[in-house]
């Protein structure tokens, strides 16, 4: 087949690039099987009309205005591979006409889930505060070093939202034979007993654990709904884990509950990112930080281009996508995450 008959994908992944979604095996395939036209976000609307027209994927989030999508008449699928759905296409058309828009998403769950535990066990050990004490010359040894330590085996969790990356966190927790509430209003209450965890209100699921674990996307319903508030009603004591997206929290009133000792914390989502030098979060006695790293391992963005590839054969051979994760009409419209800016 020459390269003008091969499929035509148009690249703009950014902030990835295609060198880090993919494997270099997995890029010349992907070469190999598709004529890529690699433009900027914003340089989509611009490219010739031609190869709008012959457009059959596009791998990246581009701003997308209704008449360049009027002009894009072979495209059948939309690849997100920043996994953060924002508002920036008009998805009805797209849902009209069939076109999928979809997320890999998915790759991430299990990398964030694995540093959420590891930064729930750190609050209930106290592991870095206890290394940095050793290193100065001022530990504490045995149970003099535990006076505030407890055991995540048996504790009570409470978890903030049940998609992909709360049933991974779901799964790590089940070793530790954990009583775990859910709250998630997007979700039938059976879907949740599935998965072996009890439907609960925001109320129980705060007031109730021992843990809290927040992994809900952030939404036009939701932004900063955990405030002053929500955070007088958690138990003394009680272990907070941010791990989704900062929007949801009242960052604030969260720095005070902390300050307050009535909460620890931990964090890996900032309300701007890089966080300022002077913010006062960085010296906060009580709060672990973590720099937007849980999900950004290699291996997990590697498995997007995977992810990618499969999609594409299904779609091509007329078979719905089934390794990415498909937008919802209802649901779509109503996110409201930031991109992310860089890696």
């Amino acid at each position: 087949m020459s390269d003008s008959a091969l499929p035509l994908v148009i690249s703009a992944p950014e902030p990835r690039t295609l060198d880090l979604i993919f494997t270099p095996e997995a890029l010349a395939r992907f070469r190999a099987k598709y004529r890529i036209v690699e433009t900027s976000p914003e340089g989509v609307a611009a490219l010739p009309a031609d190869v709008l027209a012959e457009a059959r994927y596009i791998v990246g989030q581009p701003p997308i205005a209704p008449e360049t999508l009027e002009r894009m008449t072979a495209l059948r699928c939309v690849f997100n591979v920043e996994s953060n759905l924002i508002n920036n296409m008009p998805y009805e058309t797209l849902f009209t006409r069939g076109i999928h828009v979809v997320t890999t998403g998915l790759v991430f769950a299990e990398p964030v889930a694995e540093l959420g535990l590891a930064l729930a066990l750190n609050l209930a050990r106290d592991i870095v505060d206890a290394d940095l004490a050793f290193r100065q010359g001022k530990e504490l040894w045995g149970g003099d070093g535990n006076r505030t330590a407890r055991l995540l085996s048996g504790a009570d969790v409470g978890i903030i939202g049940f998609g992909d990356l709360g049933r991974a966190l779901n799964r790590l927790l089940s070793g530790f034979r954990t009583r775990t509430k859910v709250f998630d209003p997007w979700l039938p209450p059976s879907i949740l007993i599935e998965n072996g965890v009890e439907p609960a209100t925001l109320d129980a699921v705060l007031s109730t654990s021992d843990f809290v674990f927040v992994v809900a996307s952030v939404t036009s319903e939701n932004q900063g709904f955990l405030g002053a508030e929500a955070f007088a009603r958690m138990r003394k004591g009680a272990a907070f884990v941010l791990l989704s997206r900062a929007g949801v929290v009242d960052f604030p009133a969260l720095m005070e509950a902390v300050r307050s000792g009535h909460i620890v914390a931990a964090s890996d989502v900032f309300p701007e990112e890089p966080l300022a030098q002077d913010h006062p979060v960085r010296t906060l006695p009580g709060f672990l930080r973590s720099a937007h790293r849980a999900g950004a391992l290699d291996i997990a963005f590697k498995r997007m281009g995977d992810m990618v590839l499969e999609d594409m054969d299904l779609i091509d051979r007329g078979l719905p996508p089934m390794r990415s994760k498909r937008a919802e009409r209802e649901t779509v419209s109503r996110m409201r995450s930031k991109p992310v800016d860089k890696n």
